[in-house]
């Protein structure tokens, strides 16, 4: 049995279509691309260790400043029973010599007040410096799944640009505030501080 072979009976050959390399397979084939990714992976790496130390460096000064805080309160209340019970055995002589515990007390105050204000500025410090690293890492995120996605077609020189102005107009200096609720607490303990020796000198007097 013979079998046709003219092309009317077998039929026009189909057209290969191109079928598009996926962009993992585009970045895994040049060199420069691939490059960037591996820099950008280990760059976001080192930033979500910086992240982490950062958060716990905050963890502890604000564990600081609480215990500032409760040593404060703690430590008058020591000296305030103390007087008192001074003053009960013996009134003329504490009153004459008020003025001994009062500029302690005073000056003890002080100390622990700018103990507190030093550890609350470093604590400000380390939430813009942790809020910067967060920033950076969220950049970085996108930049990498949008490498990841385009493949080659991501243009090296206009995304790293436009990365490197972003990351700029972050670091921009913004307006400063004048109050911050770390100088109402100073004040605050400042003010306390005054009503504490007003108040020795009632115990110590009265």
């Amino acid at each position: 049995m013979m079998i046709p072979c003219n092309d009317e009976e077998i039929g026009p050959a189909e057209p290969r279509i191109a079928i598009p390399s996926h962009p993992l397979q585009q970045i895994a084939e040049s060199a420069s691309h691939r490059l960037l990714l591996k820099q950008w992976l280990k760059e976001e790496d080192s930033i979500g260790r910086r992240v982490a130390l950062k958060e716990s460096r905050l963890d502890r000064a604000r564990k600081e400043v609480t215990q500032l805080c409760c040593f404060y309160f703690i430590f008058h209340g020591i000296v305030l029973t103390l007087l008192y019970n001074a003053a009960a055995r013996n009134p003329r002589e504490s009153c004459r010599r008020a003025w001994i515990p009062s500029i302690l007390s005073l000056v003890a105050s002080l100390v622990i007040i700018w103990a507190m204000r030093y550890k609350m500025d470093m604590e400000s410090h380390i939430e813009r410096l942790l809020k910067r690293e967060k920033d950076d890492a969220k950049m970085m995120g996108k930049c990498i799944q949008e490498l990841k996605r385009k493949g080659t077609s991501f243009d090296l020189l206009k995304e790293v640009d436009t990365l490197r102005r972003a990351k700029s107009l972050m670091m921009e200096p913004k307006g400063v505030l004048k109050w911050s609720g770390r100088d109402l607490v100073t004040i605050f303990f400042i003010s306390v501080s005054c009503l504490v020796l007003a108040f020795t000198r009632v115990v110590l007097c009265n």
